[in-house]
């Protein structure tokens, strides 16, 4: 540089050290006119994109300073952070790494890069990198915060509240740790300390990713709900701002609309699960006599999805179709997890593969059509699908909504839950079924036990309403309905799920001050699914919650016998409930405002002969209308397989398909 040239940089890197960015930028850009392959010049206008969050740039600038100089780490490392930002991990990797390569003690890059290993559940590798920077610099926060990230992705919990609460005592203003700290908790059903951890967060880091969210959900856990309303609004609006603020699940407990969860997606697809492209393009199948269908979860065990789905397995046409189960999440060998293993053709545990191995794995057992059965839920393995697992992918069940994700190509629901009027909000291509998107299983066992009320801790006489709903569904809202409701039926009472002991504190705290007695709320235990289904017997009315319904919950209840009161919204989650009601014939039990709800929940418990009429009605229905006719159920489904994979095979892209009785 000459003397003037050398001068101006001067100034742009003191207005630079004194965070005066673009004063900085405009004056390198001049010197850039005059020296464009400067390496001091691109790195330094690189970093101030990067430091803007304008990471495009920053990578265009960086890697023009990598041109003139390849062997500085730290653009190799800021690079790195460019790309881990835009989502483009396995570059990232590579950026860091060379950065290593070249400075094998670099703290920060082997710390970063465990963190991207981590993400795409390369554990082992994830923690070899950490525990080397931790042995480098044992007085740094940041690579025991990773190393916390990575025992919890491990299951190894106690040692991730130990690495974390060891990066705390390092840096005690480490919000992360604290966020690490929240997960573990809320996992663990302590939701009490995870409440506590998330908030100190907050209070460090207000911004942090997800962290309002999470803050919200595990107060809906609780039935804690100070300011509800506040931060029902704050968490829309920083999602129409394409803010990182809530998870994509715990938005459609609080806000019934398909815009704003679709947007939700969107930001958490592009920041966790972008496309990935590092297997390349799936090569095309020749087409086979029998159509292979992979089915995605980790909740191939007693649980609510193994519930609906276990008879549609075993029913599948075997001349047609070869199903093969991708099993992940925790491993539970219960008689649910033997009865799936026979009917699947092929059952592979792929718990402790990367979300790159198993999508390969996909590839070379040449599935036709991957199904996830996850969505965005807790212990879904989303980046799966992210690096193509099939060439044709569908959401199913798992998630009610959008995945907004690209690489989805169609969801399976109905009429009820998706009008043609909101495909908009829908990112996949609608597999629309003539009746219910839900599968059921008619081989759930009622128990022949016979409980008492007295037994259940239930009135003798009196009406019963009850909901048993996961308590993170009730909104307050929800719940004013509810004792306007019980202020109007004498005698009646609410029967609700005892999900955690706050839940049940608060929620005996919320009836006292709109003047119920808490006497006339009743929690119910966790009891096995023969005895939680023979025990609807003892309810009189279920209601269901806004704007998140009842959904196995609701199939559960209408199995039972029992009657469901829902409110309809605008959201697949608040539609779920009308779906099933109408696949049996029920539809004079769908509302579509609170106070339609309110008023047809007194108007039931006040005349006993209507109500009586509906239950006589639902008897009849139970196993003539198509909700509980799984046979035929699975005939739509495959005929919906069918028709997308022979789209595929004509080189046609993927449109909404229309399944017809």
């Amino acid at each position: 540089m000459n003397q003037y040239i050398n001068q101006l940089f001067k100034t742009a890197l003191s207005e630079f050290q004194r965070d005066n960015f673009l004063k900085s930028r405009e004056l390198l850009e001049i010197i850039l006119k005059t020296q464009p392959k400067s390496f001091e010049v691109n790195h330094l206008i690189g970093v101030i994109y990067g430091l803007n969050k304008e990471h495009i740039k920053a990578k265009y600038f960086l890697e023009n300073a990598l041109k003139a100089n390849s062997k500085d780490i730290w653009t190799y490392f800021n690079l790195a952070n460019s790309h881990k930002e835009l989502g483009e991990d396995t570059e990232a990797l590579k950026r860091y790494s060379k950065a290593i390569q070249l400075k094998p003690d670099f703290v920060e890059a082997l710390t970063n890069k465990s963190n991207i290993l981590c993400k795409l559940k390369k554990f082992e590798e994830a923690l070899e990198n950490a525990e080397k920077a931790i042995q480098l610099k044992p007085n740094l926060a940041e690579p025991w915060s990773s190393k916390g990230f990575i025992l919890y992705g491990m299951r190894r919990y106690e040692e991730a509240i130990s690495s974390s609460e060891r990066a705390i005592q390092l840096k005690p203003d480490l919000a992360e740790s604290f966020f690490n700290l929240g997960n573990i908790f809320n996992f663990q059903k302590l939701f009490n300390l995870a409440l506590r951890n998330y908030e100190t967060a907050y209070l460090f880091e207000p911004d942090y990713k997800y962290l309002i969210g999470a803050v919200q959900k595990n107060k809906m856990l609780m039935c804690d709900w100070a300011n509800y309303d506040g931060q029902r609004l704050l968490i829309a609006q920083k999602i129409i701002n394409n803010i990182r603020v809530s998870d994509p699940f715990s938005a459609l407990a609080i806000i019934d609309d398909p815009s704003i969860h679709r947007i939700c997606c969107e930001i958490f697809l592009k920041d966790s699960f972008p496309s990935n492209k590092t297997l390349g393009p799936i090569s095309k199948s020749s087409r086979k006599n029998k159509i292979r269908i992979g089915y995605f979860s980790a909740d191939f065990y007693n649980h609510a999805t193994a519930y609906l789905m276990a008879e549609f397995f075993e029913l599948h046409d075997k001349s047609q179709f070869e199903i093969v189960a991708f099993s992940f999440g925790f491993i539970q060998e219960d008689e649910m997890r033997t009865r799936l293993k026979n009917a699947f053709d092929i059952f592979i545990d792929v718990s402790d593969q990367s979300d790159e191995s198993v999508a390969k794995l996909s590839r070379e057992l040449k599935i036709d059509i991957a199904v996830d059965l996850k969505g965005l839920t807790a212990n879904s393995r989303t980046g799966i699908f992210s690096y193509r697992a099939a060439p044709i992918q569908v959401n199913y069940l798992g998630y009610p909504g959008s995945m907004a994700a690209d690489y989805m190509d169609y969801i399976i629901a109905d009429y009820n839950l998706i009008p043609v009027k909101s495909q908009k909000f829908y990112s996949e291509k609608i597999i629309y079924l003539p009746d219910s998107y839900q599968v059921n299983d008619r081989k759930r066992i009622i128990s022949k036990k016979k409980f008492t009320k007295s037994e259940l801790g239930l009135p003798e006489d009196g009406f019963i309403f009850c909901c048993f709903n996961n308590n993170y569904k009730i909104t307050p809202h929800t719940f004013d309905s509810w004792m306007r409701i019980l202020n109007t039926v004498e005698r009646s009472v609410l029967w609700l799920l005892q999900g955690n002991e706050w839940a049940v504190d608060n929620l005996k705290k919320e009836a006292q001050k709109r003047g119920v007695d808490e006497n006339r709320l009743v929690f119910a235990k966790i009891f096995p699914l023969d005895e939680h289904l023979v025990r609807h017997s003892q309810a009189d009315l279920f209601l269901d919650t806004f704007p998140c319904n009842a959904h196995t919950t609701a199939s559960d209840a209408l199995w039972a016998g029992l009657p469901v009161l829902t409110r309809m919204g605008e959201s697949f989650a608040s539609r779920v409930a009308t779906s099933l009601l109408n696949a049996i014939a029920l539809p004079e039990l769908i509302t579509s405002s609170q106070e339609h709800y309110e008023a047809l929940a007194i108007e039931l418990a006040s005349h006993p002969t209507k109500l009586n009429a509906i239950k006589m009605k639902l008897g009849r229905n139970r196993l003539t209308t198509p909700l509980f006719d799984t046979p035929n159920f699975t005939k739509h489904l495959e005929n919906a397989y069918i028709k997308i994979y022979e789209r595929h095979h004509a080189a046609q892209l993927p449109d909404h398909i229309y399944i017809d009785n």
